[in-house]
């Protein structure tokens, strides 16, 4: 029971965590009023949940909004990317319900639609992670989402269980919930795609070193010494040879913020 009550016990951590994400799901409800801030607001609540998950929380609230600000503006884009496409498809599946058995071409177009869907949630669930970890251009992070979304097939489909879980429990078994709602399943997830994200910097600082290496004489180094110094000073990450460049935030202005 001591060790139970101890503040450095991993029950006692684990509880003040989900205590944290209590506060952070109030942060990004009232982050989100505004709809075209949900991108930013969903950002930042994933990069606190992150820096829970590695014991790096530091001040939370701070950190929020840290985050917010710093990744308003490709939040706000992809957010409302996220959204536009979202709502398209609700709308194709509102044209599919009555489309039902009346047309021969019914059935392939469900089945695109289905894939389509799916490949929303996957985007949906793993872009605001990596948007919150990595600097990288907008239409390379719906890639990565993408392509680590379905190589990460297992973790996919467990985070998809947190949300399905989270959701049946508020609607069905009790409706207070809602305060543990986005998140504590965002923090739960961040726990999931903690290891996924160690190795993708793993691979990335491989990458990094074995191109430091080797300098190309023509290409996009074309300054030469200096571009290749650039880079190197930037911190520019390859998560792989099937992924783009990914640049981690936590080396720059993110891991200077004092706790």
């Amino acid at each position: 029971m001591r060790n139970i009550l101890d503040p450095e016990s991993p029950v006692l951590q684990f509880i003040t965590k989900l205590v944290y994400s209590v506060w952070l799901n109030i942060l990004w409800f009232v982050c989100c009023i505004p709809i075209i801030t949900i991108g930013p607001a969903t950002t930042a609540l994933f990069y606190c949940c992150q820096k829970m998950a590695l014991d790096e929380e530091g001040h939370i609230t701070r950190a929020f909004f840290h985050s917010f600000r710093l990744n308003f503006k490709q939040g706000a884009v992809i957010g409302l990317i996220m959204t536009i496409s979202g709502a398209v498809l609700v709308f194709d599946g509102f044209v599919l319900l009555r489309l039902y058995k009346t047309s021969a071409f019914w059935a392939i177009l469900t089945a695109v639609f289905i894939v389509a869907c799916v490949a929303w949630l996957i985007i949906c669930m793993w872009v605001f992670p990596l948007l919150a970890h990595f600097d990288n251009t907008t239409a390379a992070m719906f890639k990565n989402a993408i392509m680590l979304g379905m190589r990460f097939l297992l973790c996919t489909a467990f985070m998809a269980a947190i949300y399905i879980v989270m959701a049946l429990l508020i609607i069905h078994v009790m409706t207070p919930l809602i305060i543990f709602g986005m998140g504590t399943c965002a923090f739960l997830n961040s726990i999931i795609l903690k290891n996924v994200l160690i190795q993708c910097e793993g691979r990335s600082g491989e990458a990094e070193e074995d191109s430091s290496e080797e300098i190309p004489a023509d290409g996009i180094l074309s300054e030469g010494t200096a571009a290749d110094e650039m880079r190197s000073e930037e911190g520019l990450l390859n998560a792989g040879s099937d992924d783009e460049n990914l640049q981690d935030k936590d080396s720059h202005s993110q891991n200077n913020m004092s706790s």
